[in-house]
């Protein structure tokens, strides 16, 4: 079911996503005769005729659906900050790659009102060969902007990223806290109108990721809606007023921000086990 609890117009409406991949497809016949032989002697036995056993042949090539999202819907209103909550392997990154348009959905789909920059990890979207100058006009770029509005923005970016010494060498050289410095400075001083970050803030030190989640709130009350990935409950309940909380694939909760960061917490504690609002519940009862 598509929510928008604030009756705020929509900036994010996803409908019905599902992302299936397709799980253990390998041609036996493409793999090396030592490859084969290992992968007997790891299984323990031994095939004097092909060196794979007919259980590893079907194992081999048999391939297998796999969803990672599972009919998610919800939407996001203007100038919405909400949370996107979740273990490892719950389907936060594959769900922001589709908002971001680096992968298509099997079924449903991701409909965004208004230019998007999105951080999907550490410095997502540079080019490794080109200096931090010529990637900050070509992020501009990509984004719509001219040369003359990157140009009025640039100075801002660089004092923001605190990287002004190193910004004529090239990116494949800066440390990862340098390129999230960099790239979180893009993405904040562009002015997109709707800002998804994924685990950004978990790359540098403490002083540098406080101004960006003043930074965050800033462009929040400026209308950006941002869509936040993190596992940092602070960070969340500072910035966001909503939470969804995804698992195996799975929207499990939908809610205001307190309870969302409540319910995820218990079910670290819990390990997922015997938790109710992480069973996926019957279609439209959520």
């Amino acid at each position: 079911m598509t929510t928008n609890p604030t009756r705020a117009p929509i900036a994010v409406s996803i409908e019905g996503i599902s992302k299936k991949y397709r799980l253990g497809v390998i041609n036996r016949q493409m793999l090396s005769h030592e490859i084969q032989s290992l992968w007997a002697r790891w299984r323990g036995k031994e095939d004097p005729h092909s060196n794979v056993l007919e259980e590893d042949r079907d194992t081999l090539q048999q391939p297998r659906d796999f969803w990672a999202l599972k009919d998610i819907s919800f939407t996001v209103a203007k100038g919405e900050a909400i949370a996107i909550m979740g273990k490892n392997g719950s389907g936060k990154s594959t769900l922001l790659k589709i908002l971001s348009r680096i992968t298509a959905p099997t079924e449903g789909r991701a409909v965004l009102y208004g230019r998007l920059a999105s951080l999907l990890e550490v410095g997502t979207g540079f080019n490794g060969e080109l200096t931090g100058k010529e990637n900050v006009y070509l992020s501009g770029a990509i984004m719509g902007l001219t040369q003359k509005e990157i140009t009025e923005r640039y100075a801002s970016i660089i004092e923001f990223s605190e990287v002004e010494q190193f910004i004529e060498t090239p990116i494949k050289r800066y440390s990862s806290g340098m390129r999230v410095r960099l790239a979180f400075s893009v993405a904040a001083h562009l002015y997109p109108e709707i800002l998804i970050l994924d685990e950004v803030l978990a790359v540098g030190d403490a002083s540098f990721r406080e101004k960006c989640l003043i930074k965050m709130d800033e462009i929040r009350q400026s209308g950006v809606t941002i869509l936040f990935v993190s596992h940092n409950s602070e960070q969340i309940l500072d910035l966001c007023s909503r939470g969804v909380i995804l698992h195996k694939g799975t929207k499990a909760f939908e809610g205001p921000v307190k309870e969302a960061v409540s319910l995820y917490t218990e079910s670290l504690h819990l390990r997922g086990l015997h938790n109710p609002a992480f069973t996926p519940p019957p279609e439209g009862k959520l």
